[in-house]
């Protein structure tokens, strides 16, 4: 198989289509009680409020190209709004939201400042423009017969759709639509926001069904907060610790390690595979992709800190209770690793996550612990 791209109009048709889903879910956190926003209800996007005046008709474009006189997004998007089975009644703004720029020399450029007779005015000196071999040609381009269609239209139905279009230019594409949309959320830790984009937009998207595609105020607000309170800041908790022993193959791999010698000093060789098992775990635990990692490092550092403290005052003890050098090293290597885990703030953490950090303190030559008591 070749590494090319697609060669078809589904992957820019999806593109687009997920461009659509962006936008209207943008405008979901706008809505107000009574509020809704639909997908292919009259277009695009629609914004419904009990208030038709306040309710917004919204067509999205993703372009590169700049919207010049003759670009056929706008001239399309008008013939669209001029249709018999389009009510612009129902609506009172209609945008063109598209992410081109106004081309340099386009006489639409204050389209937004400018009433319905000059809007009418500007589409009549752009039509003007046309040849008449281009108005009477056999088979006219796709963008004469728009315009075509639009100037035919009646003039006081033209005036009334007019006056309601605005023209919202150099927006947003799909990726600076979603920054935006992960800039709202407060709360929820960087590395959870694309779950909760994630889980915004499978719920949009599963809203549709075979008669509708819509978006309730009330809805919308309560599935933000379901993802909030799954996905928001909680009380530090400690990754899954399992209890793993480690292979013949790994404990062959890791002998060398001080902290292995240590136990191999002591003559405690049945310990190794646990220790290394849990070595390894909390090795692990430290290069997974957390969204609490810095907090987890951070901890971690301060509660082995405290293990070390602890273990030497063990091992003082130790030192003046020997009798039998191996036999104290062995009872104080069992006391330390089957002691229960000092509390950290409200939660124990799991016995392995404890016994790998000695046992890491162990394998730190600097520390210089050892499990060997000697007088």
């Amino acid at each position: 198989m070749s590494g090319s791209q697609t060669k078809n109009a589904a992957l820019t048709t999806a593109l687009a289509f997920h461009y659509q889903v962006l936008i209207g879910l943008d405008k979901c956190f706008s809505l107000e009680d009574d509020q809704s926003v639909w997908f292919e209800k009259d277009g695009d996007v629609s914004l419904i409020s009990p208030d038709a005046f306040e309710s917004i008709q919204t067509e999205a474009k993703d372009y590169s190209a700049p919207l010049t006189d003759h670009h056929e997004n706008l001239w399309k998007t008008l013939k669209n709004w001029l249709s018999p089975a389009f009510s612009h009644a129902q609506y009172g703004v209609l945008v063109l939201h598209t992410t081109q720029a106004f081309g340099a020399n386009t006489r639409l450029k204050h389209w937004n400042l400018i009433n319905a007779e000059q809007r009418l005015q500007v589409l009549k000196d752009i039509f003007a423009e046309r040849t008449e071999d281009q108005m009477n040609a056999e088979k006219p381009s796709d963008i004469v017969k728009l315009q075509k269609a639009v100037m035919k239209a009646d003039e006081v139905l033209l005036k009334n759709v007019l006056i309601k279009v605005t023209l919202f230019t150099e927006a947003d594409n799909a990726q600076e639509l979603e920054k935006q949309i992960l800039s709202r959320p407060i709360g929820i830790p960087m590395n959870n926001l694309k779950s909760y984009l994630h889980g915004l937009i499978g719920f949009v998207y599963a809203q549709a069904t075979q008669q509708s595609w819509s978006i309730k105020h009330q809805e919308f607000k309560a599935k933000c907060e379901e993802l909030t309170a799954l996905l928001c800041k909680k009380e530090f908790t400690f990754p899954i610790f399992s209890g793993y022993e480690a292979s013949e193959r790994e404990v062959e791999l890791h002998q060398v390690r001080p902290f292995v010698q240590k136990i191999t000093e002591i003559e405690h060789h049945e310990m190794i595979p646990d220790a290394v098992g849990n070595w390894l775990e909390l090795q692990n635990s430290l290069i997974e992709q957390l969204d609490e990692y810095p907090l987890y490092r951070e901890k971690t550092i301060t509660y082995q800190n405290q293990l070390v403290k602890k273990y030497k005052l063990a091992y003082s003890s130790a030192i003046l209770e020997a009798t039998d050098s191996i036999i104290s090293s062995k009872l104080l290597y069992n006391r330390t690793i089957g002691e229960q885990p000092l509390n950290m703030g409200n939660d124990i953490p799991p016995l392995e996550y404890k016994n790998g950090l000695i046992h890491d303190a162990m394998d730190d030559e600097e520390r210089e612990l050892k499990w060997r008591v000697e007088r």
